[in-house]
């Protein structure tokens, strides 16, 4: 069986789909290295909403999905942005989301972190952003989940040098009850965050960000970075105080960057680790016995389509984590909170199911072919 596909210049093209899925099964935990899936937000298809409205969430399909993931010896990085926070999910259904997956993940023993925001204000006063942080990190804390402090829009609008961000990092983790994972996330995520850190100078912005950790060691468990430069991470995480890690954010470099050099190496945090979560898991655990040639020669071949979903404008990468999501099997719909499903071309799409079913990522190929000329057909591309 074949399948016609669209390609960018309008031109249609014929692919044969695999049909046999990678073999990959779940096994022991890992012990090289800490690993967290960002996971996505399953949507309720049959809610009557709008893009403006709150998330509808299908919470059986999302609490499953997040199961799949601990199922295979990885931590979930909970209400992050790949779950769509700022994008279609408020601070009331990233709450409800915290706690619902912190309790899921007691009952089976999985690992979660979640993310700590400012999403409930739009702006406000120093004051105003330390108490909506402090605020969510209450949330994550009383759940039983680690924080994970992330990049906020309203501190990036309201600051007005490097000092503002000593003094609300400095005070949130002064108070934090554990040791909490930093997030430094790139404006190729996020626009509203250019300038992070108090200047648009990466130089200086790494500065500051490693004054804020070395003024509290003791209370950083790591730091999550989401800046595309493989060059800068490692750079960065050689300046770490001892105890500190690095964990990976970049989806366009992360084989070499967990693989390291003679000098360290990087743990990981990574939207793409949602699609990718079975090979992900069996590449990390080769990993673990030494082998880093056969941990590159089973990841390398997944950077072209992590570098395809996640192409400019970067931040709409969830798109395609939640189009493959479907194809596989994972959630009935190609639907999501926000209408965000609307985000990415029909070629962007075709490029990204033959490259995962090149991969062998779907569990049920028949069903991915199906399901891809499903939507062929409601685009007008009959077969």
């Amino acid at each position: 069986m074949t399948i016609q596909l669209p390609g960018a210049a309008g031109d249609l093209r014929t692919y044969e789909p695999r049909t046999e899925p990678l073999a990959l099964t779940t096994g022991t935990p890992f012990t090289s290295r800490t690993v967290f899936s960002a996971a996505h937000v399953v949507a309720d298809p049959f809610a009557d909403t709008t893009p403006d409205s709150p998330a509808a969430v299908d919470w059986d399909a999302t609490l499953a999905f997040r199961r799949h993931l601990w199922s295979h010896g990885l931590g979930v990085a909970e209400a992050m942005d790949t779950a769509q926070r700022g994008m279609g999910l408020d601070w009331a259904g990233a709450a409800e989301l915290i706690r619902r997956s912190a309790a899921e993940a007691h009952s089976v023993g999985g690992r979660i972190a979640c993310g700590v925001g400012t999403d409930q204000i739009t702006g406000g006063t120093l004051a105003e952003i330390r108490a909506a942080y402090e605020e969510q990190l209450a949330v994550v804390e009383e759940s039983g989940a680690q924080a994970i402090l992330m990049a906020s829009r309203a501190l990036a609008a309201t600051a007005r040098g490097p000092e503002d961000y000593l003094e609300i990092y400095g005070h949130l983790l002064r108070q934090a009850a554990e040791p909490v994972v930093l997030h430094w996330l790139g404006p190729m995520f996020d626009p509203a965050l250019e300038g992070y850190w108090g200047s648009s100078d990466l130089d200086a912005a790494t500065d500051t960000f490693l004054e804020v950790i070395a003024a509290h060691p003791d209370k950083v468990d790591g730091i999550k970075v989401s800046l595309l430069d493989a060059q800068r991470e490692i750079d960065l995480r050689r300046r770490l105080p001892q105890g500190v890690r690095c964990y990976t954010g970049d989806d366009f470099n992360y084989p070499e960057l967990i693989a390291g050099d003679e000098k360290g190496f990087s743990h990981a945090l990574l939207g793409i680790f949602d699609p990718l979560g079975p090979l992900a898991a069996e590449a990390v655990r080769v990993l673990d016995t030494g082998d880093t040639p056969g941990f590159r020669a089973l990841l390398d071949p997944t950077v072209e389509l992590s570098r395809h979903l996640f192409q400019a404008p970067t931040r709409f990468y969830k798109t395609g984590v939640v189009f493959l999501a479907w194809l596989a099997g994972h959630q009935t719909h190609f639907t999501m909170v926000g209408g965000l499903q609307s985000a990415r071309s029909l070629p962007h799409f075709a490029r990204a199911y033959e490259l995962a079913d090149g991969l062998g990522l779907f569990p049920d190929p028949k069903l991915a072919e199906e399901r891809m000329k499903n939507l062929l057909s409601l685009y007008g591309v009959n077969q």
